[in-house]
């Protein structure tokens, strides 16, 4: 008892990225500038679908709420940790950690189910292509983007009490570098066996529910690709669906490996390699592989930075006048 109330008021200790003092500056370094690019791409294709209407479709929609996930998913995690890393004191209050486990818990599963929206979409466009607009319609998106918010937030907001329920008398020191579940277990001396069914139940019905979706879409549509007579026609549909298929492999790797193992196969090692790629590393990539595939994303980006050089020189002229 005497230990969860240090807990409340102590909060807890989180790792940083490194101990040695040249490392810390590197690591500091390297997660700013991924940062940076997470903020800046995620950004840059919002604006580029929002201001083409030529982007105006489904597939652009959901790509818009991709992008919008994973800005505030890096954003609970990434600016903690770049503090930690230079920082002496790398404490985290409970209601802190509690509200960062509990936004990178319900962002963490919305992506899972809007990565299975999106592969439905592709499903829908290629091998329905005549009834297209009336199975993804405009209401269709509304609906398919809520459950998606929904399914992340209601999952989260289950998981979170639970966790924090726990008496954690072991230690405060988390041997990670943000609060997530499986490293909390460790440090409870209360059986924590109901706490992880629950995860796994929910792990196995969002996530393996959303990877089967996505696995059943791609199947089906590799068929209909194949049945296309022309090269030029399968590599055209192909490339639709290339970079949410290399988003979708970056993503559920990471997360099935930290979620579906079982506690005794957990390495906290790998478990904090995992967390990064799929936490700071796959929010940066998201942008950039969409938008290297695409033409009429990367030319809307380039007008709209030429636009803002444009107006920046005429700025200066009239402020040297």
């Amino acid at each position: 008892m005497e230990d969860s109330n240090q807990t409340s008021t102590g909060g807890f200790i989180l790792l940083s990225l490194s101990n040695v003092p040249y490392l810390q500056v590197m690591c500091f370094i390297v997660f700013l500038i991924m940062y940076m690019l997470t903020l800046s791409g995620n950004v840059l294709l919002i604006i580029a679908v929002r201001t083409n209407s030529k982007l105006h479709t489904p597939m652009y929609f959901f790509l818009t709420n991709l992008s919008t996930i994973d800005i505030c998913f890096s954003s609970t995690i990434v600016p903690k940790i770049l503090i930690n890393t230079l920082s002496k004191d790398r404490s985290i209050s409970l209601v802190g950690c509690a509200l960062q486990m509990y936004f990178h818990m319900a962002l963490g599963a919305t992506e899972c189910v809007i990565l299975a929206v999106m592969a439905y979409d592709r499903f829908a466009a290629i091998c329905r292509p005549l009834h297209y607009k009336t199975i993804i319609n405009k209401k269709m998106c509304a609906c398919l983007a809520s459950m998606s918010w929904g399914v992340g937030f209601g999952n989260a907001t289950i998981h979170t009490p639970l966790t924090f329920q726990l008496p954690f008398c072991k230690s405060h020191h988390v041997n990670h570098f943000f609060c997530e579940m499986p490293p909390f277990f460790t440090l409870s001396c209360k059986d924590t066996r109901t706490n992880e069914i629950v995860m796994y139940v929910a792990a196995m019905f969002i996530i393996m529910y959303a990877f089967l979706l996505t696995l059943i879409s791609y199947i089906q549509i590799i068929f209909t690709i194949f049945k296309i007579r022309s090269s030029q026609g399968r590599e055209k549909a192909f490339s639709t669906c290339a970079s949410h298929l290399t988003v979708v492999s970056l993503y559920y790797g990471t997360i099935i490996f930290m979620y579906l193992k079982p506690r005794s196969a957990y390495s906290p090692d790998i478990g904090k390699a995992m967390s990064i790629l799929y936490t700071a590393v796959t929010p940066m990539l998201n942008p950039i592989i969409y938008s290297m595939r695409n033409k009429e994303v990367k030319d809307t980006v380039k007008i709209r930075l030429f636009l803002r050089d444009q107006t920046i020189d005429i700025r200066n002229m009239v402020w040297k006048n």
